[in-house]
């Protein structure tokens, strides 16, 4: 193919001239010469201002129809996704290896099955007899679930386009999907990218609620290309120890409801059940006061979910290097604590080994469990037992100022409601002054040294 020719042309008088130069040799103008870009054979086949289809628009301003949502049957689950299914939604469901994900999208197609919907359900995983075993094992070997076993994207959207679109969709993993238009081995960037990138496209054309069951790395993350998570409109993510019971349901994206939604559960032996008070599974029995325990009123989207922190003061004797060990906390927030309880309260920690823990495996990202540490860490070095009917929640600064915290009146009913009779936390803080339930007693404290001396001071 022959290289285009460069031409200039004039701005003033549209004369064209082969080469640049300053001067016009026509109209007589200086620095009007401008290189046109001649059109090439490839711009020409890749012009994508003409030749495709008109689209239509629809005016926002202008009543529309709106998409209703659709109860998944676990009121936990509807919780998280902001009040359950929406059609045509991609739901990226990711969680460690044997943490629930294929248990609890099989018992949530079970429920749209019974409940009239169609559900079809795709396991890349395991054969159609596996997931059976699994389905009598839960209990819901009657639920008219339309169960395959593949891994062949071109061949599940055949199938598809056959039958009545379903309700629900739901693939299990994404990872294990093919598709021979893509070069690569299933599981590869390609491959989940453009797998995923046609699913979701059935999803939106049809209707159809997909879920998409995602592999993690070893930092929790999900494995795949991170436009994956880009792509759907819903990323949650399933936590949890599978030494302990307890399951919780996070979602992490949501394009139609809010962010730092929870759903609890508790894996029993036939299946993920409901946690409607999730406050339990944090606490302990509580029947005799503690030194080092306190327990601090979490929010977790629009739910408030009671924990109990535990602190633990190691003097050492050798002069040895003193350890810090924490688990469910930031290492470093908690350094920083310490280090403002030296400074500005007088404590010395530089001798003993600092252990902090979060009771029940749970995590925390709050910044008003800032109090409630530093609660837990006083009361463990004076071996002084804080009560069982108080709460402690409020951000502690540099300075040692307790400053206020969010929600402070919610974290304050929900306390109440489970049998506490008071809370301390900022003063003057928004919620400082509503009352909660009868008999509540709020107390307020402005600087970190007034809390040494408060619990320090009580017998």
């Amino acid at each position: 193919m022959a290289k285009p020719k460069r031409r200039y042309i004039c701005q003033a008088c549209g004369s064209v001239a082969s080469r640049w130069q300053g001067q016009c040799a026509d109209c007589g103008e200086w620095n009007s010469l401008v290189e046109d870009a001649p059109q090439t054979v490839f711009s020409s086949k890749h012009d994508l201002s003409s030749g495709g289809r008109p689209i239509q628009f629809t005016p926002l301003d202008q009543p529309g129809e709106v998409p209703k949502r659709r109860a998944s049957g676990i009121a936990e689950f509807d919780r998280a996704l902001g009040g359950g299914l929406v059609p045509g939604s991609a739901i990226l469901m990711g969680g460690d290896p044997g943490i629930g994900k294929s248990t609890l999208m099989l018992q949530v197609s079970a429920h749209i099955a019974q409940s009239g919907g169609r559900s079809v359900y795709v396991s890349g995983e395991e054969a159609a007899g596996q997931v059976r075993l699994r389905a009598e094992r839960l209990g819901l070997s009657k639920a008219p679930i339309q169960l395959a076993a593949a891994t062949s994207v071109r061949d599940i959207l055949t199938t598809l386009g056959t039958m009545e679109s379903p309700a629900l969709l739901v693939i299990d993993s994404i990872q294990t999907m093919h598709s021979d238009q893509i070069e690569g081995a299933p599981g590869t960037v390609s491959q989940v990218r453009g797998c995923a990138f046609e699913l979701i496209r059935y999803a939106k054309e049809t209707g159809v609620t997909l879920v998409l069951v995602g592999h993690v790395t070893k930092d929790g993350t999900i494995a795949g290309p991170r436009v994956l998570e880009h792509m759907v409109d819903v990323v949650m993510s399933f936590e949890g120890e599978r030494s302990h019971q307890y399951r919780i349901l996070r979602s992490l994206k949501n394009r139609f409801g809010p962010v730092d939604e929870i759903g609890v559960f508790a894996m029993e032996g036939d299946g993920l059940a409901e946690v409607g008070n999730p406050s339990m599974l944090f606490l302990s029995g509580r029947e005799e006061p503690m030194a080092g325990s306190a327990v601090f009123p979490a929010m977790e989207g629009t739910r408030p979910v009671l924990v109990e922190i535990q602190a633990l003061i190691v003097r050492l004797q050798s002069g040895a290097t003193p350890r810090r060990a924490v688990v469910g906390w930031d290492n470093g927030r908690m350094a920083m604590l310490l280090a403002v309880l030296e400074a500005r309260c007088g404590l010395n920690f530089s001798s003993a080994e600092v252990y902090l823990n979060v009771a029940g495996g749970y995590r925390l990202s709050d910044p008003a469990a800032d109090l409630a540490v530093a609660a837990a860490l006083i009361s463990a070095l004076g071996d002084k037992p804080l009560g069982n009917d108080a709460v402690w929640f409020g951000e502690v600064s540099l300075a040692g100022e307790i400053r206020p915290v969010a929600h402070a009146s919610i974290r304050q009913r929900e306390s109440a409601k489970l049998g506490f009779g008071r809370a301390v936390g900022p003063a003057g803080g928004p919620g400082s002054d509503a009352k909660a339930e009868k008999g509540f007693r709020f107390t307020g404290l402005t600087m970190l040294p007034n809390l040494v001396d408060r619990i320090l001071s009580d017998a």
